[in-house]
């Protein structure tokens, strides 16, 4: 009251309202001012319950997480632990095995002492045997470099006065510029070839070696070559008195042999009076049996020849397909008697050759009865004379069907004195020559035989024979 009394006497009325206006309005804003702020407030309010909220379910997520992860931990923590002990477990058991390695080590590497000195001593063994032997011995690796030679390969190659250092650990292209090696390596070829059995004479004191080449395999793998050089002058003499020996013998039987059978021949044709039934076969047995022995004599005459190098003579230009003819007709009642047939073909116009008539002839005869001899009966014998003008040569070919021969002997076939079981079984008389002989007779004129055979079924043999010109031969 005394307030109000105050203000009268201090404002006016007019200045009292526009106080209270003015206070009212002051009022109005503050509160408009008092309510925006407490929305504002609100609005932080539910913000603050949201993050709140938002809070309390992080917490709960966090609560899960925690939960998860300690789970989690405890699962790792077990799955190390069982590592741990697994990896444990796996050392104790890797330092078990190489504790049993190291035993077998220490045992291999023992065994191996035991086998390197057993190496060594075999090593040597194989060197004092190599040193000691008695045919000579030329090492090559496999680029043909030469490595070892032995005792025996230094005499027969004279090489006791030529330092080692000049032909080992040299190619057998550098060992051709050596007078001593030169010879061997023409026979073996500078890529050593295979070779068996080559003769070569060392010196002027008819010495002589034999060469044959070998490979040296390590699991079917080659590593190098052998060259071997074995003596063979004492068989070389032997040979020589047998040789000499076969054809005084035969020479000496030629001359019994020959009155033996022109006295059969004299009785047989009744010259000394007419002979009854029985004498006469008895007479003509022992003729078939006298021919025989000559034909033997003939056959190691010529071995003896063929060995003394002295077989081949007078060669002479003729038609071969002459020969033929002349060496069927006088075969032809044989195979009348088997019921055979001769077939011979031939190219027109075929040259004349250069050979020696009597040993081409002996040829063509033992092939032809061979044939005869061997072939079933009421069946056809093939002959074929052809000309090869890329070869320069003719080809003679016999075919038969009959015994064939057996697959596993077809090496020695051209062997002296060799005939095949079958072949004894159908023929019992022969001196298993023959075959040797023809080989001789082609190769001597430059030529070769073979054959191709199926047994029980055909067999056809071969040679063929060079075509020379007059003026060439001449």
């Amino acid at each position: 009251m005394k307030e109000a009394k105050l203000n009268k006497k201090v404002f006016s009325n007019k200045e009292m309202e526009d106080i209270k206006m003015k206070h009212k309005e002051e009022i109005e804003l503050l509160s408009k001012l008092l309510i925006s702020r407490d929305l504002e407030l609100n609005k932080i309010n539910e913000n603050l319950d949201d993050k709140i909220i938002q809070l309390e379910k992080s917490h709960a997520i966090m609560e899960d997480v925690k939960d998860v992860l300690a789970i989690r931990l405890n699962a790792r923590t077990k799955q190390l632990k069982e590592v741990i002990d697994g990896l444990d477990w796996q050392v104790k058991e890797r330092t078990k095995k190489l504790e049993t390695s190291q035993r077998k080590l220490m045992d291999t590497l023992e065994d191996y002492k035991i086998e390197k000195t057993i190496s060594q001593t075999e090593k040597n063994k194989t060197i004092a045997i190599i040193k000691n032997m008695s045919d000579g011995l030329l090492i090559f690796n496999q680029n043909n470099i030469l490595t070892t030679v032995n005792e025996m390969a230094i005499k027969f190659l004279n090489l006791e006065n030529i330092k080692k250092n000049i032909y080992k650990q040299k190619s057998t292209s550098d060992l051709t510029k050596i007078e001593n090696f030169k010879s061997v390596i023409n026979i073996t070829g500078t890529e050593i070839k295979n070779v068996f059995r080559k003769e070569l004479k060392i010196n002027d004191n008819d010495d002589y070696i034999e060469i044959s080449t070998m490979p040296i395999l390590i699991d079917k793998k080659q590593i190098g070559k052998f060259i071997i050089l074995h003596d063979i002058t004492r068989e070389k003499k032997v040979q020589a008195l047998k040789t000499e020996f076969v054809s005084i013998a035969a020479h000496q039987l030629r001359t019994p042999l020959s009155a033996i059978k022109w006295t059969l021949t004299t009785l047989i044709d009744g010259d000394f009076g007419e002979l009854n039934a029985k004498q006469l076969t008895y007479l003509k047995k022992a003729n078939i049996s006298n021919e025989r022995m000559i034909e033997l004599v003939n056959d190691l005459l010529n071995l003896s020849r063929i060995e003394a190098g002295k077989y081949i003579q007078i060669k002479d230009f003729l038609k071969i397909e002459d020969l033929i003819n002349e060496v069927m007709e006088d075969e032809k009642i044989k195979a009348k008697k088997k019921n055979i047939i001769l077939e011979f073909k031939k190219d027109n116009n075929l040259p004349e050759l250069s050979v020696d008539k009597e040993k081409i002839m002996l040829l063509i005869q033992n092939l032809i009865e061979n044939a005869l001899n061997y072939c079933y009966e009421n069946t056809k014998i093939y002959m074929n004379l052809t000309e090869d003008r890329t070869k320069n040569e003719i080809q003679f070919a016999i075919t038969n069907t009959g015994i064939g021969i057996p697959k596993k002997l077809k090496q020695r076939i051209f062997t002296k004195f060799f005939r095949a079981d079958n072949a004894l079984k159908t023929e019992t008389v022969g001196s298993g020559l023959g075959l040797y002989i023809n080989k001789n007779i082609a190769e001597s004129h430059g030529g070769k035989i073979w054959f191709d055979s199926e047994e029980g079924k055909e067999t056809t043999f071969y040679f063929t024979l060079p075509i020379k010109d007059k003026i060439e031969e001449f």
